[in-house]
């Protein structure tokens, strides 16, 4: 018995040998490296309103392109602001150039409680709308609205990234006083845009000796101009000055070559378009529009804007885009510089804008215009626009800062000449 307990002991024991001399011991679990903590990210909606449909769509088009570049850029940036990432979406719509639905989608952005607004493009949309957007705190900036009032209404929340109708007005006043002309027919389109640009340039034209012999007036709708065209005609009127857009304007000039009107053509930003001379035709050749700013291929960033534009769109710039573009990268900047996306929180920031942007160094005077806006010059040759010169505005403040800087640097060396020459005469005596 007491031997087979000694067995049973024994074969226990190398049972236990055995199986510790085999037995791996399992590693310890490692703790898996803790998930980097995502940052929060808040979508950032800013609305866009143009003329997507009717004779202006192709260049609601183009103003949306120019947003669209700019929100696809910041997307890719990976903006942070108040310490979240933000992500930049656009709330398109559609106004149909026409006051009545300017109001209407300008109410429905505000009720999607949008972080801000681009737009509106036409003068006659804008000014209604911006009432809304500054009843909500919803800054607003334009970047092709150009009629004074827009911002003479007060409203803190309207800002507008290119020159207005007055400086335009007065810029081409005094151009068409160069070109030797001593009398002049003026057409308008009776819109915000075109009857208040209109205004002004008449303003310039009389002041600087010019004589208006005769004011007619189309609508925006209008393709048949012959009726006034023939009123014009019998005034014997050197120049023909048009304040619409280019679905008037072009065929205007065409009606003008077939009725024999020798006199030239002259019209604002509005015609200063690719489908102006589209529609113009070969009555466009030799005849004059004015855009806002300098001419983009003579702008530091205007042909890497140029560039990325028609890659991006396979399409020409038309008119506005550019200018669309600054204005949601100020909107964007301000939000930044503020670091807040809340509009009460970034508006005055965009106050305080000093923007380096495609179309101009950016800055707002005290009512939320441009400040120092310049005007250029073109001529339609060839099916294309060639630029002719840039006057006031961004161009002369441009030259006295360049003077002015000469000046400071010529007195500022003067000074360190005459402080080296003293300590020499002082160092001379001392010895």
């Amino acid at each position: 018995m007491q031997a087979k307990l000694s067995v049973v002991a024994l074969s226990v024991a190398a049972a236990f040998t055995l199986a510790a001399c085999g037995q791996k011991e399992e590693p310890k679990p490692v703790a898996a490296p803790a998930a980097p903590i995502s940052k929060p990210e808040v979508v950032v909606k800013l609305g866009h309103v143009a003329p997507m449909t009717g004779p202006q769509a192709h260049l609601g088009k183009d103003n949306e392109n120019g947003a669209r570049l700019a929100i696809d850029e910041l997307n890719a940036q990976g903006m942070e602001i108040g310490g979240a990432k933000v992500k930049f979406e656009l709330m398109a719509e559609d106004d149909q150039a026409d006051p009545k639905q300017g109001s209407i989608v300008a109410q429905k952005l505000v009720d999607a409680k949008v972080n801000g607004v681009i737009g509106h493009l036409n003068s006659g949309t804008t000014i209604p709308a911006s009432k809304l957007y500054s009843d909500a705190g919803i800054p607003q900036i334009s970047g092709s609205a150009t009629n004074p009032k827009y911002t003479q209404q007060g409203f803190k929340t309207a800002f507008r990234v290119m020159a207005n109708d007055v400086q335009q007005g007065k810029a081409l006043g005094e151009f068409a006083v160069k070109q030797g002309v001593k009398t002049v027919a003026i057409v308008d389109d009776r819109t915000a845009y075109g009857q208040g640009l209109a205004d002004e340039f008449k303003k310039a034209a009389e002041a600087a000796g010019l004589k208006v012999v005769a004011n007619e007036y189309t609508n925006d709708k209008a393709t048949d101009f012959k009726a006034i065209l023939t009123k014009i005609k019998s005034t014997k009127a050197e120049l023909v000055f048009f304040g619409g857009m280019d679905a008037q304007g072009g065929p205007m000039a065409k009606q003008m070559k077939e009725l024999g009107i020798k006199a030239k053509f002259l019209g604002g930003d509005g015609v200063c378009t690719p489908e102006f001379m589209k529609l113009g035709g070969e009555a466009t050749e030799g005849n004059y529009c004015s855009l806002p700013g300098m001419p983009l291929e003579k702008l530091a960033k205007g042909p890497e804007f140029k560039d990325k534009f028609n890659k991006k769109f396979n399409a020409e710039i038309q008119l506005y885009a550019p200018y669309v573009y600054d204005a949601v990268m100020v909107m964007a900047d301000s939000m930044k510089r503020a670091d807040s996306v809340d509009p009460a929180k970034y508006l005055p920031a965009i106050g305080q804008t000093n923007y380096d942007g495609v179309t101009a160094m950016i800055q707002f005077d005290e009512f939320g215009d441009l400040k120092g806006g310049a005007i250029s010059v073109y001529q339609y040759k060839g099916g294309k626009l060639e630029y002719v010169e840039t006057l006031g505005g961004g161009a002369v403040a441009a030259v006295k800062e360049a003077v002015a800087e000469v000046k400071e640097a010529a007195a500022a060396g003067a000074e360190a000449v005459k402080g080296a020459a003293e300590a020499t005469k002082a160092a001379v005596e001392k010895k």
